[in-house]
């Protein structure tokens, strides 16, 4: 038998795992084996992060058709909406694993306040959704200059 020296952090970074574990085994019965995450829908990953004159957010979108993507702007609230359709190639009782969601998904964001909706510029390439949002002037850092 091994030692090992008692650590009350150790696990807790394992929290959400054993959690979702939890319910994944718990409402597995109830939807006839499937995962709820399937029931559920998906929403896809996003990265947002600032540069000097405005903000980037990028969105994992693969296998989504460019003319199936909203991006609606209401007020502060910028939204992304679309749908992934499945393929039909193969009949749903020959699967053994299905791990990729299909489906509609939608994700909002709040925009800084007074951003020009009409600056932001979206660039649909490779699976990977970019929008470069624009800082308002206020938010943006001002250089004073000592005399």
């Amino acid at each position: 038998m091994q030692l090992v020296r008692f650590n009350p952090t150790r696990d807790l970074f394992n929290v959400r795992q054993r959690m979702d574990s939890v319910f994944d085994d718990l409402f597995n019965g109830f939807f006839d084996g499937s995962r709820t995450d399937m029931i559920r829908g998906w929403n896809p990953k996003v990265d947002i992060f600032e540069e000097d004159d405005h903000i980037v957010m990028k969105a994992e979108l693969p296998g989504v058709e460019k003319d199936k993507i909203a991006i609606d702007v209401n007020g502060r609230v910028l939204t992304v909406k679309g749908e992934r359709s499945s393929d039909n190639e193969v009949k749903e009782e020959r699967y053994t694993l299905r791990e990729r969601f299909f489906g509609r998904f939608e994700r909002s964001f709040t925009l800084p306040a007074e951003t020009d909706s009409e600056q932001i510029k979206a660039e649909y390439k490779d699976g990977v959704l970019k929008l470069n949002i624009p800082k308002p002037e206020t938010g943006k850092p001002k250089r004073i200059s000592i005399q």
